[in-house]
């Protein structure tokens, strides 16, 4: 399935991305495309995430914290 944005329903994550974390939300390793997010620094390693289209507020990507070396966690 495609998880979108609550707010204005842009396409954000494909569920091929998801995987199981500790966190108590969904953990995915990428969007859907290239334009589903916009990110800002927040802090080192911590990026806040939000909506390509309409700018509501997702979370973080965390940077080097996904399944995988290298991979971010959204």
């Amino acid at each position: 399935g495609i998880y979108v944005c609550a707010k204005c329903g842009h396409e954000l994550f494909s569920s091929r991305a998801k995987y199981e974390h500790s966190s108590p939300w969904p953990a995915f390793t990428e969007t859907l495309h290239r334009d589903s997010v916009a990110k800002r620094e927040e802090r080192p390693g911590a990026l806040k995430v939000s909506c390509g289209k309409c700018g509501n507020g997702l979370g973080h990507e965390f940077l080097n914290d996904g399944p995988m070396r290298g991979q971010s966690r959204f």
